[in-house]
């Protein structure tokens, strides 16, 4: 970011005002929160707003040896968001601005972006069952131990990986001609092509409805 700054210093270019990054991030990994501590310090000293998308913030929070907390993220971002979508809710995201004067105008700003809802309350309802007894990171929990079950399976049966991750997204690469065969007993995305001709990476998701029958039958379907 530093390196980056002064290359809109240009007044024919927009001036940055905010650092948008996702909590986990889209290839799985996971900020730390000296990682966190040194992004906060940087848009301090440049006047700059940090936001986190927490789409799978859950899956974050709970990966093995991350300490970071929510009270952590309300210290270090000027606003981020909670997934719900992704971690138990029917749908939903609670933004959280920890700095009241940041938030003055948020209402009018949704009234604005046609993005208030009549019977909001609905979607708030789900966030206090997820967070009653600890549910939102018991699910987060199971979601990580079956990625990381699968990821350790296939492993075992030779398969390397493009991206390795803590959280509860994989990245195998797997041989093309082994792709119908797969859409056939599973859902994943084609993240695209790997290094080696012949091979894709996919992408392959575990979630908090994922069992260990679901992925113990999933690596049966991938040769040793």
């Amino acid at each position: 970011m530093e390196a980056a700054l002064p290359t809109y210093e240009d007044v024919h270019l927009v001036k940055p005002r905010l650092v948008y990054i996702s909590q986990a991030t889209e290839t799985g990994g996971v900020y730390t929160r000296d990682e966190l501590e040194a992004l906060h310090n940087v848009c301090r000293a440049h006047d700059l707003l940090l936001f986190v998308d927490g789409a799978r913030l859950g899956c974050a929070l709970a990966a093995a040896g991350n300490p970071l907390t929510l009270a952590d993220l309300a210290r270090l971002a000027d606003a981020f968001t909670i997934g719900g979508t992704k971690n138990g809710a029917l749908m939903g995201e609670a933004l959280v601005i920890p700095d009241p004067k940041l938030a003055e105008d948020l209402f009018r700003i949704k009234k604005q972006r046609g993005a208030v809802l009549a019977k909001g309350w609905l979607l708030g309802a789900q966030f206090e069952a997820l967070f009653t007894d600890g549910l939102y990171f018991e699910l987060a929990r199971h979601s990580n131990a079956m990625a990381q079950r699968l990821q350790e399976g296939l492993s075992e049966k030779g398969i390397s990986f493009y991206f390795l991750s803590p959280t509860n997204q994989i990245f195998p690469i797997v041989d093309d001609s082994l792709l119908p065969a797969l859409r056939e007993v599973c859902a994943f995305e084609v993240w695209g092509p790997a290094p080696r001709m012949g091979q894709t990476v996919i992408r392959l998701v575990a979630s908090f409805a994922t069992t260990e029958a679901d992925v113990e039958g999933l690596l049966t379907h991938f040769p040793l």
